[in-house]
């Protein structure tokens, strides 16, 4: 079979391995792997590159996407799904195995619903694809929050200051959720839950009042009950969503107005994103890759590789795109206990 294989949407600790995952186990079947460059555009400007073992030897430690990525969506383009398939036919493509979080995977679906063989891999840091319970790339993501704000307890309490951490997170807060609980913070903020301020600030002062300086960990799409998002530019990219960011200042700010106390904002924005996978997110995406491409061989399209308990399985994309997998009132309830 000639498979075609890409990556989609922003970068994360993991695509590589699952890139590694399809090569090497296509080359034991006897298939051919042509690589996409930068997502979607690569499809819609046939730019190519062959995908063999010497093309992905030593690629298993390294973040990021050696096919590269772009937010290129087809479909917002006039006659942009007619060029993929174009493109698909002229190359000669049995199949397409697209790795990406909401967005690429909703083209995936668009595509497999006009006839193309496609299996989708999930990735995304947020964590908030639904029809999987983990996604690779979240478990690094979650791992570099933690050590953020296990530095910045020692530095706050030194100085008598707060610190707010912004983490990634547009609607889904399980980043903050996750590395807040890990890291004691103070208080934890996430988009699902609109916070009241003054609940924020005394829960600060709570901390002061006790010896200790306040951690708040923050998602960037997380607005107060009485706010708005805070956008980092009014720009949109190909899928509609906006540039978010500031959060953390604003807050900080807000924050050191009420308490009388100093506060500074960490944004670790694309540090999340960037650097060598976890070990979890090296097994899973080594596992989703090669369960994508049995379920190539299977003749399965429309579906997604998920984990399911420690289970690889598929399940149809329309399922895992149909909607976010958002943070339950339950879970953020068990972080509320540990607030002030």
């Amino acid at each position: 079979m000639r498979i075609g294989i890409l990556t989609g949407g922003g970068d994360c600790p993991g695509l590589n391995a699952v890139i590694r995952a399809i090569v090497r186990k296509s080359v034991q079947c006897g298939d051919e792997v042509i690589g996409f460059r930068d997502g979607w555009r690569g499809v819609l400007e046939a730019d190519t590159v062959p995908m063999d073992l010497a093309a992905v030897r030593g690629i298993l430690p390294r973040g990021g996407t050696v096919l590269g990525t772009s937010r290129t969506n087809p479909y917002a383009l006039q006659g942009g799904g007619d060029r993929v398939l174009a493109t698909l036919e002229r190359l000669g493509i049995d199949a397409l195995v697209p790795i990406g979080g909401e967005d690429t995977l909703g083209v995936a679906r668009k595509l497999a619903e006009a006839g193309v063989r496609v299996v989708g891999v999930p990735k995304t840091i947020d964590n908030d694809l639904d029809a999987t319970d983990y996604t690779f790339g979240f478990d690094t993501a979650l791992g570099v929050a933690t050590e953020a704000i296990d530095r910045l307890h020692t530095t706050g309490d030194s100085h008598h200051r707060t610190l707010v951490v912004e983490v990634m997170g547009r609607h889904a807060g399980w980043i903050a959720l996750h590395a807040g609980m890990a890291g004691g913070a103070t208080v934890v903020l996430i988009p699902e839950q609109p916070f009241d301020v003054d609940a924020v600030v005394e829960h600060c002062q709570h901390r002061f009042d006790s010896g200790y300086s306040p951690i708040v960990v923050v998602s960037e799409g997380a607005s107060s009950k009485d706010g708005d998002l805070v956008l980092a530019t009014g720009e949109r990219d190909a899928f509609g969503h906006v540039r978010l960011g500031g959060i953390g200042t604003a807050l900080a700010s807000l924050i050191e107005q009420r308490t009388g106390r100093e506060a500074r904002a960490v944004v670790l924005g694309h540090i999340q994103r960037g650097g060598t996978p976890s070990p979890f997110d090296r097994v899973l995406a080594t596992r989703f890759g090669l369960a994508a491409l049995d379920a190539v061989h299977d003749g399965a399209s429309g579906v997604m590789v998920a984990l399911r308990g420690t289970d690889i399985v598929r399940v149809p994309l329309a399922e895992a795109t149909a909607q976010l997998k958002l943070v339950p009132v339950d879970r953020y309830a068990e972080v509320e206990v540990f607030f002030g």
